[in-house]
């Protein structure tokens, strides 16, 4: 519900968003250079000695205005004369005729009105209340996305697109958040939305006496030049007008002939709270806050390019799922846990065959769990595991949401994964558990399907119709992924002389059949993954790229595996020889930004991710790699492009370890515990560590890192909640 109301103002509303903010911005630059062309006001001067001042040029003077800008001027009408003219406040002289800006006016009447008179106002009455909504839902989604408010100024991680917008929308947030509102209000007063209690003017009855000199009369000298509004002048043939004086305090009525007050209408709490809207929309009086105001409003457009990208991004990967019924309609709801889509596949195919079945279904991410989905009669849960044990991308709330909401409907979990990781489904595990937890009778145990077996979720199937008391055949093939082909170029192998062969294979795009000119390598960043289909098998292997695109190769490190359908096909491929590949972002394994050291840790194969981030690294960041291989002279990978970054800077320390090493063999977790010293610092001044490589060395590296940063107050998934941990394990 979150994401909706803040995707859809924006949608919605984008362009006139974008031309309100761009005009807004061109306008936040015009009080800067008011106030460097605007004569400063003396403070000691006050409003009777520039009345005299000018009287003493026009002797049909009728008004003196401080504008919103913060220039003095005059109307007058001297007989043969009239018009309006700004004036030196110092010494009354005239600057010329006051005018604005053809330009500036058709700006400012584009940014409130968009040429569209009371029609335009009320549109952009409507786009402040948008921006005001995506400002305030985008700061939630964001916090949310972190961890909390109080993790609002953690790193972000995610896409280019993710990153732009999150880093320029928690940037431009206060700054839009207050144009919106005190817009809003603005435009609220323009309609007579606000009430307020009309001041009463008294009664007044003048001296009529000769008017006397305007400089000598004690209310106008009373009054500093600075806390001018507007000075009216009385009608020369009207002897009981009168000197009508305003300021911020309100307006006063002065005599002509005794410069007494005659009476005073304060202004009321409206009026004072309208000066203060007004000046913390534009600027005017205030134009550092102009500016800023300004920079946060050219984000705009960028968040509504990033935003657009983001949302084209979700709805294409969103499944379309025929006669999905509201969840309060539903007898049959079925929940999805899934990080690459690969799960939505399976419960399209169930709510499909349940539709069939005649079952009112209703399908959602786990994430929109809420208290009308735990009000059906049976709830379904489908989910992967992400990673280590993981929620997986459109569960991640799902556990705590869970915990809020009434409701124990009969429930079956059904978990996706692959057998050959240890904690195979354990997420699903925890949701089964959870539900057990609350009191959910078992529709069936909790079953696992390996590697998206048809086989074993088509029996799963089965037993579900089984316990609804029908036939119920589940025939899902997943759809292969849209792949490229790429070229092998080049290989280097290493460690046959220990029985580890890996290999380091380069894959380029190939030539274009017609004109023989290069192929063009999709987009990727080392530390993203490639999935490459082997033959005879459409289930992808992934591997973590150890180059980017602009290196004009794809380059990847296979170690051979017994038995390994993937492994054995790419040590077998000759340079020419063709694999089907797609790329998959990992945005997550990525360095933050910013100059803070990095520390990368990894074994074997886990390098070339770390390798290609220590061939972008051109500024010259401090960067320190360990790693662990077992032979120097057989499977040293990559040693002699990691001499040559330590020679050009781009590597700061090199520490290896090697596990069959004659002279006593070591394990890289052996090299963390030796220079514990070392990285504490690093970890002290910000380091982010970045792991790479099989499990068992990950959690070795775990255990060897925890009594590092202890003594810092820090622990390793505090460092991972806040992106200075992250790890590739395999």
């Amino acid at each position: 519900m979150l994401r909706r109301l803040h995707a859809l103002p924006g949608l919605v509303l984008a362009l006139g968003l974008i031309v309100t903010a761009v005009t807004g911005a061109a306008l936040s630059v015009q009080p800067a250079l008011d106030r460097l062309a605007a004569p400063a006001i003396p403070f000691a001067a006050s409003v009777a000695d520039l009345a005299a001042q000018v009287s003493a040029r026009h002797p049909g003077l009728s008004a003196i205005r401080q504008r919103a800008d913060g220039s003095i001027t005059v109307a007058f009408d001297d007989g043969g004369a009239r018009g309006v003219e700004r004036v030196d406040p110092a010494t009354g002289a005239g600057l010329g005729p006051y005018q604005v800006s053809r330009t500036t006016r058709f700006i400012t009447d584009l940014h409130r009105s968009f040429l569209a008179g009371d029609a335009g106002r009320a549109a952009a009455g409507i786009g402040a209340l948008a921006m005001l909504a995506l400002s305030v839902s985008g700061a939630a989604l964001l916090a949310r996305r972190l961890g909390g408010a109080r993790a609002l100024l953690r790193p972000i991680r995610g896409t280019p697109a993710q990153r732009w917008h999150g880093e320029l929308g928690r940037l431009a947030v206060a700054g839009l958040l207050l144009s919106s509102l005190t817009g809003l209000w603005m435009s609220a007063g323009t309609f007579g939305l606000i009430l307020e209690t009309p001041a009463i003017t008294p009664a007044v009855t003048p001296s009529g006496g000769t008017p006397a000199p305007v400089g000598t009369l004690a209310a106008l000298k009373a009054v500093p030049l600075q806390d001018l509004r507007e000075l009216g002048f009385p009608d020369p043939s009207d002897p009981t007008d009168v000197f009508t004086l305003r300021t911020a305090a309100g307006e006063s009525l002065v005599d002509a002939a005794t410069g007494v007050t005659l009476a005073v209408t304060p202004a009321t709490m409206v009026d004072r709270v309208n000066d203060v809207i007004r000046t913390l929309h534009t600027g005017r009086g205030a134009w550092m806050l102009a500016l800023v105001l300004g920079l946060a409003s050219t984000a705009v457009p960028v968040l509504a390019a990033t935003g657009l990208v983001l949302w084209a991004r979700r709805r294409a990967a969103r499944p379309r799922i025929a006669a999905n019924v509201p969840a309060r309609r539903a007898d049959t709801v079925i929940l999805v846990g899934s990080e690459g889509n690969s799960t939505w596949g399976f419960a399209t195919n169930l709510h499909a065959a349940l539709t069939a079945a005649g079952h009112l279904v209703h399908t959602a991410a786990m994430n929109e769990v809420s208290a009308a989905h735990l009000g059906a009669q049976r709830l379904l849960v489908l989910t992967a595991t992400y990673g280590e044990g993981a929620a997986p991308a459109s569960a991640h709330h799902f556990l705590a949401r869970l915990a809020r909401l009434p409701g124990r409907p009969p429930a079956a979990v059904l978990g996706f994964g692959d057998r050959n990781f240890p904690r195979f489904c354990r997420f699903a595990q925890e949701v089964a558990d959870a539900l057990d937890a609350r009191g959910c009778p078992r529709l069936l145990p909790m079953k696992r399907v390996d590697r998206r077996s048809p086989q074993e979720f088509a029996q799963w199937g089965r037993d579900l119709g089984a316990a609804l008391g029908h036939d119920l055949e589940l025939s899902h093939v997943a759809e292969p992924p849209k792949t490229t082909p790429l070229v092998l170029a080049g290989r280097e192998l290493y460690g046959e002389a220990v029985g580890t062969p890996v290999a380091i294979l380069r894959f380029q795009a190939p030539q274009e059949p017609r004109t023989g000119a290069p192929g063009r390598l999709p987009a990727f960043e080392a530390g993203d993954l490639v999935g490459i289909v082997p033959p005879g098998d459409a289930m992808p292997r992934f591997y973590s790229l150890a180059s980017s695109t602009r290196d004009g190769v794809l380059e990847i490190c296979v170690r051979l595996r017994a038995g390994g359908l993937c492994s054995t096909f790419l040590h077998g491929l000759a340079p020419g020889g063709t694999i089907n590949a797609f790329i998959r972002e990992n945005p997550a394994f990525r360095p933050a930004q910013g100059r803070a050291p990095l520390i990368l840790i990894g074994a074997g194969a886990g390098i070339g991710p770390l390798a290609g981030f220590v061939r972008a690294n051109a500024a010259g960041r401090p960067v320190h790699l360990y790693w662990g291989g077992r032979s120097a002279a057989s499977d040293f990978l990559y040693a002699h492009e990691l001499a040559q970054h330590l020679a050009e800077k781009r590597l700061t320390s090199l520490r290896t370890a090697f596990s069959r090493d004659p002279e006593g063999g070591a394990y890289v977790q052996d090299r963390i515990a030796a220079d514990a010293p070392r990285l504490r610092e690093l970890v002290r001044q910000g380091a982010q560590i970045l792991v790479c490589g099989g499990r068992d060395m990950a959690e070795a590296v775990t255990r060897a890192l925890d009594p590092v940063v202890r003594p810092l107050g820090l622990d390793l998934p505090t460092l991972k909640s806040c992106g200075r941990y992250v790890e590739d394990v395999y």
